[in-house]
């Protein structure tokens, strides 16, 4: 990994307050080209994307990430982890008696 990866990938892990993670998800953009070689990148977007509870945007960089490499095992776990919360997130069980959708007695 080049100097200049290795640089926005430490960039992305330390970003903090929205703007922040914002301003260096656009680095992240404009410096993916795509290939495989950009899998780090893609962890590294997915993660911002998971701190600003974009859980849809940082499912598809995951799903991008297995496209490339499809042994990455932290992309299949955090998959399955952020599909759960999506799955979980629009259901309001308390504005239905329907107890099918209750989360719990999954």
């Amino acid at each position: 990994m080049d100097e200049k990866f290795s640089s926005l990938i430490g960039k992305a892990k330390n970003a903090r307050g929205e703007k922040n993670i914002r301003n260096t998800i656009s680095l992240l953009n404009k410096n993916l080209k795509n290939t495989a070689k950009d899998i780090p990148l893609l962890h590294a977007r997915a993660e911002l994307h998971v701190k600003l509870q974009e859980f849809g945007e940082a499912v598809n960089d995951y799903r991008l990430i297995l496209s490339y490499d499809n042994n990455d095992k932290l992309a299949t776990g955090q998959i399955e982890h952020l599909s759960t919360i999506l799955r979980f997130s629009g259901n309001d069980i308390y504005a239905s008696p329907n107890t099918n959708l209750d989360p719990w007695l999954e």
